[in-house]
């Protein structure tokens, strides 16, 4: 669904352009309303409504007596937010989650098949360059034949 890697920067109210490729997949899924929250590894996660159900389901299932599923579920949703793209495929993020995700300016969006991540650009360029090497490494643990 969603791929790629594209890079935008903030503008003066703090809004940044959906790629017009995603702003394409997600009209061409009937995807009106996204969510985005706290990800992982310092990026944002933004989910189209039918996935953040998905997602949603699982993790109210988790056991509420257990400390770190109430803790997780706490900071995951908590920190939802609710955007559309306005007429020129821009989106709003609360300051809070700029700040999370440490986006002052220059913001990365990567297509993760079901989701996108936002990342400040220079965290993004840290982890890629942590994490390219082990690639191939990562793939022989997690794919078997």
């Amino acid at each position: 669904m969603f791929y790629g890697e594209y890079e935008h920067s903030l503008d003066k109210k703090g809004r940044f352009i959906i790629p017009s490729r995603f702003r394409e997949v997600a009209k061409n899924n009937y995807i009106e309303k996204f969510f985005v929250t706290r990800g992982l590894d310092k990026c944002l996660f933004m989910f189209g409504e039918e996935e953040w159900k998905s997602q949603e389901l699982k993790f109210k299932n988790l056991s509420f007596t257990k400390k770190e599923s109430r803790n997780f579920n706490r900071l995951f949703f908590s920190g939802t937010t609710e955007v559309e793209f306005d007429k020129q495929g821009r989106i709003l993020i609360p300051k809070y989650l700029k700040d999370y995700a440490g986006i002052k300016r220059d913001a990365m969006l990567i297509g993760v098949s079901s989701r996108i991540e936002i990342w400040s650009k220079e965290i993004w360029q840290e982890f890629y360059k942590t994490q390219q090497g082990s690639f191939e490494e990562i793939a022989e643990r997690l794919i078997t034949e």
